[in-house]
């Protein structure tokens, strides 16, 4: 027998062993179970899903208290709270990803996404202050002479802001950031398949438990500020994507006959008053995607339309009000959108 012949019996064993170790690990990921987790944080519900044998629930809690620790407003040892408060602390590698983040997307949305408008929005009612009666247009100039995202930088390690009563709010960032930040858990554990979903911030890999992609569906923006109707306008496919949605059908309160919806736009620091209903975007990561649909929504359809020509990354699916007071929806052609 000639030495290439005896090669191919040698290796011919070994190439049966390969395949029928390789469909044995296949078999043994799809058999594996999905885990399911859901409790509370950031003052919302969270809810992960995700294809492993081990039981994770303890580290993904700890990965959003980390969070909670840094950027939560209500949380009075948090470092946003005591940068706040004007303490002198220095700020962890955390917190410059979310601010210089904040930063860029202020910069390229024109302030329509801005993390100093916290004292606007605690005036109108909607933040961690309550208000008992809106503000008067003397109360919402005073308050913008210390609200701008150019009033604040860092300077190594240390926020500087302009004005001392000058304070952080990243809740419109905060939420996404952490679901970014548990995924990234879920990776470094080598898991393929999984969704973490906080206040409604979502971000999907691989195929669902249904070995299906994974699909989430946009709610109808119907006035419902005790959130207990969950009727979906459509369901979108975002499988590997992170999805954000972002709308003033929740948060809002009726004075003097007039709507007061949560979304404060920074530069005039009025409630916005424009058609747009919800906003919800698609991005790479939940942060950006949480941070722009809050930036849609202050700006409008128009120009959310003219960001998304510039940013082919981005996707949006956006429910407005037409002039016959109709809901009607809009979205980016490359959205795959079941309506």
């Amino acid at each position: 027998m000639d030495k290439r012949k005896k090669n191919l019996l040698w290796q011919a064993p070994l190439l049966l062993f390969l395949v029928v170790g390789t469909i044995f690990i296949i078999r043994q990921q799809q058999n594996m179970p999905y885990q399911h987790h859901n409790g509370m944080i950031f003052g919302t519900t969270y809810s992960v899903t995700y294809q492993c044998a081990d039981n994770l629930q303890a580290d993904i809690e700890e990965r959003m208290k980390e969070v909670d620790q840094t950027m939560s407003m209500f949380n009075p040892q948090s470092t946003i709270s005591r940068i706040n408060r004007s303490e002198d602390i220095e700020v962890s590698d955390m917190f410059l990803d979310v601010f210089h983040r904040a930063m860029q997307i202020s910069s390229d949305t024109d302030g329509a996404f801005d993390i100093t408008v916290a004292p606007l929005v605690n005036a109108w009612g909607f933040g961690f202050h309550g208000a008992s009666v809106s503000p008067s247009r003397q109360q919402v100039d005073s308050l913008r002479e210390i609200v701008g995202w150019q009033k604040v930088k860092i300077e190594g390690r240390r926020v500087v802001k302009e004005n001392p009563h000058l304070m952080l709010d990243c809740s419109a960032i905060a939420k996404g950031y952490g679901v970014d930040h548990v995924a990234a858990l879920l990776e470094s554990r080598g898991i393929k398949n999984f969704m973490v979903e906080i206040g409604g911030e979502v971000i999907t890999r691989g195929i669902s438990p249904k070995r299906l992609p994974w699909k989430i569906g946009v709610v109808k923006p119907t006035d419902d500020t005790l959130a207990t109707l969950q009727e979906y306008q459509t369901i979108l496919n975002i499988t590997d994507r992170a999805m954000a949605t972002s709308g003033n059908y929740r948060n809002f309160y009726y004075r003097g006959g007039k709507k007061y919806a949560h979304t404060i736009d920074p530069l005039t620091g009025y409630p916005v008053q424009h058609n747009i209903l919800s906003a919800t975007v698609l991005a790479d990561d939940c942060a950006t995607a949480d941070a722009y649909a809050t930036a849609f929504m202050v700006m409008g359809l128009e120009r959310a339309k003219q960001l998304l020509e510039r940013h082919k990354e981005l996707m949006a699916y956006i429910i407005y009000s037409d002039q016959q007071g109709q809901l009607s929806t809009w979205f980016s052609p490359s959205l795959s959108a079941a309506e």
